[in-house]
């Protein structure tokens, strides 16, 4: 073995310790492959244009697919008959465009063609007439519906889509008129008045077993920001006080790093997306989730074979990958400038993390446990009503960030707080942490800087 001259040695540890320092100073996501200035490796540019392609392709899905489920919204409960109207051969007075405002649906501004717009601003649209609401219907303008139309015109089926209940609009043309928020709970939108537009709930009233009256006066009890995903599995519709077992309708937003879905849990995002689109929207797919083969807890679902869902024709499976792709992407939005004392919320952060020991469960920054995270009534100070119809009867820590956009309906699943103030005022009960009145003023201040 021959041994290099030390002068080389020397050189070559130089060199290194250049390399070393000169890399110290380049941030880790361009020390590797840049992507700009066209350094990025092939490969590089193909995740890139991969994801790109993932991301319009789930945002095409969330916004408009509707996975075939108007034959069960439209050709089985014929509610497309209801929104048009005896007039344009439906049934009954019809839905104008005002009061289907009223139910919570929203009207994306940028599919309105310049000159309908320019009839809104100047008064010459007639709201109250169901003409229009079938006309924004063809212009896909109605968020998480889409009309189906014979070559006549005359609408024929309606289907809905993920953007009908997690989407909102910003009001920027009008109420309920302005461009899409994603991922938005919509706390407007009563779902139970909108299926109860039916004429005919006769599969509703066969796989509940009960009269079509009840059924009708369960939808009547959800009220805006309300749906009972659970309705269809268990057929509980009411709490033992005689309270809507309906939840409220959560954001899907800031679910990046997130765990377990929804309020009690059950699964992924992509879990949650296959079982709604499956069995809530009642769309054509393919679903498997054995759980729901327990008949004392799930009667209507063991019944009805709903763990193990199988159609000819799939159209629900292919999409799922970049719907949670899409889903992925949605940041919480950030509050507006000035909707919270940023002093406040300062000395907020600092309770938080430590004398409040809310950062124990809610670990910042997805402000969720990472993992698991899922706890019994017990351990948060609730009932286990909503627990109880979940697989896990657990409660899953609500990640915080994006708080401020879902004030409208109260908070916890069900609403049962109307204020932050009140969720603040129940732990410190709970767990005696003894906060003064201003340390929870300052962690409000913070809950809503998320």
């Amino acid at each position: 073995m021959t041994h290099a001259p030390k002068s080389l040695l020397a050189l070559v540890a130089l060199g290194l310790l250049g390399l070393l320092f000169g890399l110290r100073g380049i941030p880790s996501t361009q020390a590797g492959t840049a992507e700009e200035g066209g350094k990025a490796s092939a490969s590089d540019r193909e995740v890139a244009n991969h994801a790109r392609a993932m991301i319009e392709a789930g945002r095409q899905t969330f916004r408009f697919d509707t996975f075939g489920d108007e034959h069960f919204w439209g050709d089985a409960l014929g509610i497309h008959r209801a929104i048009a109207g005896a007039a344009l051969g439906g049934v009954g007075p019809g839905l104008g465009a005002r009061a289907a405002l009223g139910a919570g649906l929203k009207v994306d501004v940028d599919a309105l063609p310049r000159p309908l717009l320019d009839q809104l601003k100047g008064g010459n649209v007639d709201l109250g007439s169901p003409k229009t609401t079938v006309a924004l219907l063809k212009l896909h303008a109605i968020v998480g519906l889409t009309g189906f139309f014979d070559t006549r015109g005359t609408l024929t089926s309606i289907g809905m889509q993920c953007a009908l209940c997690h989407s909102t609009v910003d009001d920027s043309f009008a109420p309920g008129i302005g461009h899409r928020l994603d991922g938005w709970a919509n706390r407007d939108l009563n779902v139970g008045a909108i299926v109860g537009l039916s004429p005919d709930l006769t599969p509703v009233v066969m796989l509940l077993g009960v009269p079509e009256e009840t059924v009708r006066a369960v939808l009547a009890s959800w009220g805006p920001g309300k749906f009972d995903a659970a309705l269809f599995l268990d057929g509980k519709a009411f709490r033992p006080d005689g309270a809507t077992a309906a939840t409220l309708l959560p954001p899907a937003f800031g679910l990046a790093g997130v765990n377990l879905h929804t309020w009690t849990g059950w699964g992924s995002v992509t879990h949650w997306n296959a079982f709604v689109a499956n069995l809530e929207m009642h769309g054509q797919g393919i679903f498997f989730d054995p759980r729901l083969d327990d008949a004392a807890q799930f009667p209507i679902a063991a019944a009805n074979g709903f763990g193990h869902v199988k159609s000819d024709s799939d159209r629900i499976t292919p999409r799922l990958a970049a719907l949670h792709f899409y889903q992925l992407a949605l940041e919480a939005p950030r509050p507006p400038r000035g909707s919270f004392d940023a002093a406040a919320a300062a000395r907020g952060e600092a309770i938080f993390n430590g004398s409040a020991r809310c950062a124990s469960c809610h670990v910042p920054p997805i402000f969720t446990e990472p993992g698991w995270n899922l706890h019994a009534a017990s351990e948060i100070g609730i009932d286990d009503f909503q627990a109880s119809r979940s697989p896990d009867r657990r409660y899953r820590t609500t990640p915080l960030k994006g708080l401020w956009t879902h004030r409208k309906g109260g908070f916890y699943h069900d609403g049962r707080f109307a204020t932050l103030n009140l969720v603040v005022d129940h732990y410190d009960t709970f767990f005696a942490l003894g906060l003064g009145a201003q340390e929870k003023s300052d962690l409000v201040e913070y809950l809503d800087s998320l």
